[in-house]
């Protein structure tokens, strides 16, 4: 797992981010491992947070700060080429995707404006979102927005979550078990387990 970015310098304010090249010895290795990584969104630093989220304190954190911060390194990854670099490579997001797949078409529509100015991705966002990323349902229970995602991504990119302890587990379990009448049998049984045993190499 990787907590979003990492910190350097005299005063641990320069941000280090894996979507730049040096990292690509780390995805390399990822790779040749076979394994997912986990990136999950950690609170900005103050000289940031300041700036962005003073003027709206409540803002801080899982209501908006975390979906943002998070999105713009996945999106990093995305944009600075590391899927084509490392077509093998697979990344786990949670919260339904920090709200990417909600606005895949707007994402692709403005990014291919950027191909002239040497944009390095050779694909757009959505295809790396069927083949190299998977979110997770932790902490957003919200059925019709698993059903948008589904139509977006496919079930097969979404695994079951619950993300205690900020969410009760009784909490997701009712809502998953709720999703009978929403899911066929073989979805449910992919996005409750299915998928992660695939992803994680476990064993029945």
């Amino acid at each position: 797992m990787l907590n979003d970015f990492q910190q350097s310098g005299p005063d641990n304010t320069t941000l280090l981010y894996y979507d730049q090249p040096e990292y690509d010895e780390f995805w390399q290795t990822v790779t040749e491992l076979d394994v997912p990584i986990y990136f999950h969104p950690r609170s900005n630093i103050a000289r940031v947070q300041t700036l962005l989220f003073d003027h709206a304190p409540f803002l801080k954190g899982a209501p908006e700060e975390f979906a943002v911060t998070l999105a713009n390194h996945i999106l990093g990854l995305c944009t600075n080429g590391i899927f084509d670099r490392f077509p093998n490579l697979k990344i786990i997001v949670g919260h339904l995707g920090e709200r990417i797949p909600s606005d895949l078409f707007r994402i692709d529509e403005q990014l291919a404006k950027s191909r002239p100015d040497g944009l390095m991705m050779q694909r757009n966002v959505t295809s790396y979102w069927h083949t190299n990323i998977y979110e997770t349902t932790s902490g957003n229970f919200a059925t019709s927005l698993l059903q948008f995602h589904i139509g977006q991504i496919g079930i097969d990119h979404i695994l079951f979550s619950v993300d205690y302890p900020f969410v009760l587990i009784a909490e997701g379990a009712a809502w998953v078990e709720s999703l009978e009448d929403v899911l066929n049998e073989k979805d449910l049984r992919s996005l409750k387990r299915g998928l992660a045993m695939q992803l994680l190499h476990l064993e029945e």
